[in-house]
């Protein structure tokens, strides 16, 4: 009898190893040995059940349900336990057989169901693989209390029902008694804390609606938290689906703050309206302006939103991000970086060995060039430096504009340029000093004020709007480097706006025959810009067309490779959109064909993690090419762009870039560098610093010179000592390679982007929200480093300052409600990732308190370590809105 039990059952000490006896005999010993190994009480227990086993197979229907009833208080009161099969189910497993043949000679009856209950019990640890007896059984049962045989047999359950329901779905069969059981399942769950669990079931049986009524306020967080970490994950349309449930959750449990970040996830600017809609409350409106306006998205604050006019001008302010430069400067006073730095403060010469001091001190136009986006870069929003707007007479050569004379032709755009970056968000101070330039005579000039304008209003919406006004009447001129300087600078000020008044005039610039390939290439990348995401059908055509005119040698030229970028832009981040425009991608040229469809596929896909995508882009990687095709390098990013959206599948795609390094032709080596730079920007991880590292010596000189960049982004804004320390030793390994030193002052600038505040990283808001502008800005400058020689190094320098676009304070500004600032103690640790974990775990680990404003670096999260005020956001970054909490008492 208990020969045909499996090992896995019994523990043990129940069969030491037989020698060979013959199988008789073995049956016997074996037997008489476990009926002695098991103590007395568990004897008894076993002759009682095996008791219990005959009378329920008795003809008197009493006796029958009396055993019934015996065996099934003794299942119950032992299921407890998780460690082991509990004993009356291992007691049972022999008689499971004869209990089903008698089951199914049994009359129907109540007592019938009642057995196909014990049954589907014992089925738990009986049933062969892929049988679902246990689900089959409770079917057949009474429909009692689900929760009362234990959790495991619950979870059982729910593993058997979703493979059912697909089997059923695959059949057409009704589901009406599975949901039913769903329905259980899932208020069991969620009473005994098991969120995920109840989750996962209602993915599995597509029903995710169910879940709104099953959640009560003491478990909604962590089932919403379950639910938009596991939507990056999930196939489309299921993730959309995920974050819809999450939205109405919140909505429901007016959890408005959660329910905002769910809607721009999602971007449904109705979901939007609708946060604002659900709330009287102008402080809490005030602080989803400002979720928006650190988002970037462009909100007409209306009627709808606030009633009163003083209101609604107040919260417009807010999604204009007007008072962005004052927060930015008040956190730079507490934190003392006031004073302005000069490119000699960064590059810190001193520090190096001999020779490379020498060259230095020589004045020649490349060095002046890399200054100028040093300074720029270090003291971008500042409103003061040493090189552009110091005062006549402590600059070394007498007037202001000797800076910008030490830069030959279009480095003096450049120049001009980095004026609106070092008054970044300061639009009124801004353009004051920017005027005097835009009537110089030289036409470099010119140009640069005018993407200058356009920088300081990066971010800043106006309804004047003097970007505009300013730019607007430049685009016709007849000078090509006027009219770019126009073009980006308005590409850059009105980013994700979707203006129709630039789509006209910029599209009548891409139709114009006469345009020239470089005003067209940036006509194009400006309305990706202003554009970004909005899949909008008629700019596509026009960028389109514009490709398709090209001649043979237009296609050649590297700027030409920025037009596919331009129509992915359109596209960022909206997925199967794309589809109709790659479907005409396959007519074009041949050289441009595959360069464009795997652009548009990568950006497309950016920011949404999705598997087959990299897989794909992966696949392209790995063939080995005939000289002269370039679409491996876009490929490349892509894996990285798509790879960004979470933790685990960054990790595994540097692991990824890794292999590629080993084992592909150099583009793609080429443009691994810049994969990882994006992959971890503004958060130096040492293993990829170390990699960068190696390549920054690589043989290939476009390797190395990307390596260096991409160390810039790794540790743009972090003032990061380790990286800072590579570069300084870099600048003397590379100083007689104008190149690379060039390269190498640009990173330096990054690393200490304003004095170490800034961050370049396009997610916020807990790693959560993507902003579609700072990833339009990064891509466009992460497609011009593809060709380091021809675009960042030849004349079109320039596009570096896209990288405005994703340029942001890493600070945590907290409020009153006057929205003056007021200094809290916070706490700020490493994040930890408590998503599905039992209990109220700590969402941040090693923290340090400090008093706000404070500085948040990569993967690091604040909370108030005070009583006496309440945020009006659970995320705490950017400006939170403090609330004085009512129950607070002082402790005397």
């Amino acid at each position: 009898m208990a020969a045909d039990q499996p090992p896995s059952s019994s523990s043990g000490p129940e069969q030491p190893p037989q020698k060979s006896l013959s199988s008789k005999d073995a049956k016997k010993k074996k037997e008489e040995k476990k009926d002695e190994d098991l103590s007395e009480e568990d004897l008894a227990l076993k002759q009682q059940l095996e008791l219990y086993v005959e009378r329920v197979q008795d003809t008197d229907p009493g006796v029958q349900k009396l055993a019934l009833e015996s065996m099934r208080q003794e299942i119950r009161s032992a299921t407890s336990s998780m460690t082991s099969v509990p004993k009356p189910l291992k007691f049972l497993r022999p008689h499971y057989g004869t209990l089903k043949t008698f089951y199914e000679q049994m009359p129907e009856s109540d007592l019938k169901k009642y057995l196909a209950d014990v049954l589907s019990v014992l089925a738990l640890t009986m049933s062969a693989e892929g049988e679902r007896e246990s689900l089959k059984y409770r079917l057949l049962g009474c429909d009692g209390e689900i929760g009362s045989w234990g959790h495991e047999y619950v979870r059982n359950l729910a593993g058997e029902i979703a493979q059912e329901f697909q089997k059923r779905q695959y059949e057409d069969m009704p589901i009406d008694a599975l949901m039913e059981l769903v329905q259980q399942i899932v208020a069991f769950h969620m009473k005994h804390n098991a969120e995920p669990e109840a989750v996962d079931l209602l993915m599995e049986v597509e029903d995710l609606d169910l879940l709104v009524e099953h959640v009560d306020s003491s478990n909604y967080k962590r089932a919403c938290l379950y639910l938009t970490s596991s939507a990056s994950y999930l196939p489309s349309p299921d993730d959309v689906l995920a974050l819809d449930i999450a939205y109405t959750i919140y909505i429901k449990f007016d959890d408005l703050a959660s329910a905002l970040r769910v809607a721009l996830h999602l971007d449904n600017s109705q979901y939007v309206k609708q946060v604002f809609a659900s709330t009287d409350d102008i402080l809490l409106k005030k602080q989803f302006s400002y979720i928006i306006g650190r988002h970037g998205l462009p909100l007409e604050v209306d009627e709808e939103i606030a009633a009163d006019e003083n209101d609604r001008d107040a919260l417009q302010d807010i999604v204009n991000n007007t008072k962005l430069s004052e927060g930015y400067l008040a956190l730079a006073r507490d934190i003392e970086v006031m004073e302005a730095k000069s490119p000699d403060d960064i590059y810190k010469v001193h520090l190096i060995d001999g020779r490379a001091s020498a060259s230095s001190s020589l004045d020649s136009a490349r060095q002046n060039l890399a200054a100028t986006f040093v300074n720029a870069f270090v003291n971008a929003g500042f409103g003061q430096d040493k090189l552009m707007t110091a005062p006549a007479e402590t600059s070394s050569g007498g007037s202001t504009g000797s800076w910008l004379f030490k830069n030959k032709e279009h480095g003096k755009a450049s120049a001009a340029a980095s004026l609106g970056m070092i008054h970044l968000w300061d639009v009124d101070s801004g353009l004051s000093q920017i005027d005097k330039y835009l009537h110089s005579n030289d036409n470099h000039v010119v140009a640069g004020a005018l993407l200058g304008v356009g920088i300081v209003n990066c971010g800043i919406k106006n309804d004047c709007d003097p970007a505009l006004a300013l730019l607007i009447d430049f685009l016709d001129r007849e000078d090509t480097t006027i009219r770019i300087g126009a073009i980006l600078g308005l590409g850059i000020t009105y980013a994700g706006t979707h203006k129709d008044e630039l789509k006209v005039r910029l599209s009548n610039i891409l139709g114009d025959p006469k345009t020239t390939l470089e005003v067209l290439v940036f006509a194009a990348i400006s309305l990706g810009l202003v554009f970004v995401g909005s899949c909008n059908e008629e700019i596509a055509q026009s960028i389109i067309f514009a490709l398709m005119d090209r001649s043979d040698a237009e296609l050649g030229d590297a700027l030409t490779r920025l037009l596919p970028v331009a129509l992915g832009l359109l596209y960022l981040g909206k997925q199967d959109s794309v589809e109709a425009t790659a479907e005409v991608s396959k007519t074009f040229n041949e050289k441009i064909k595959k360069y464009c469809d795997v652009t548009l596929m990568s950006l497309a896909y950016a920011g949404t993690g999705n598997v087959l995508k990299v897989q794909k882009l992966l696949g392209i990687c790995s063939h080995h090419l005939e000289k002269g095709e370039t679409h491996q390098g876009p490929a490349v990013l892509g894996i990285a762009l798509i790879a960004m959206a979470e933790e685990l599948g960054a990790d595994m795609a540097v692991r990824s870039l890794e292999r590629l390094l080993q084992y592909g032709e150099q583009n793609i080596r080429r443009a691994v560098p810049l994969a990882l730079g994006i992959l971890c920007i503004s958060n130096p991880k040492v293993t990829v610093m170390d990699t960068l590292s190696r390549l920054s010596h690589d043989a290939d000189s476009e390797v190395s010179m990307a390596a260096i960049i991409a160390l810039g982004l790794l540790g743009a804004g972090t003032n990061n000592a380790r990286i800072a320390t590579m570069l300084r030793n870099l600048s003397s390994y590379y100083y007689k390679e104008a190149g690379h030193l060039f390269c190498v002052r640009i990173a330096q600038g990054l690393v200490h982007l304003g004095k170490g505040l800034l961050t370049l990283s396009p997610y916020h808001s807990d790693r959560f929200l993507l902003c579609p502008m700072a990833l339009a800005g990064l891509v466009t400058v992460l497609h011009a480093c593809l060709d380091m020689k021809s675009i960042i190094l030849g004349k079109y320098h320039y596009m570096l300052y896209a990288l405005v676009l994703a340029m942001q304070p890493r600070m945590l500004m907290t409020v009153d409600e006057d929205l003056k600032p007021l200094s809290v103690p916070v706490r700020v640790g490493q994040a930890v990732d408590v998503v599905g974990q039992a209990g109220r775990p700590k969402t941040i680990t090693g923290f340090q308190t400090h008093s706000t404003p404070v500085l948040l670096a990569a993967g690091e999260r604040a909370e108030l370590a005070t009583e006496k005020y309440i945020p009006s956001t659970p995320v705490l970054e950017g400006y939170v809105i403090l609330k004085v909490n009512p129950e607070y008492h002082e402790d005397h």
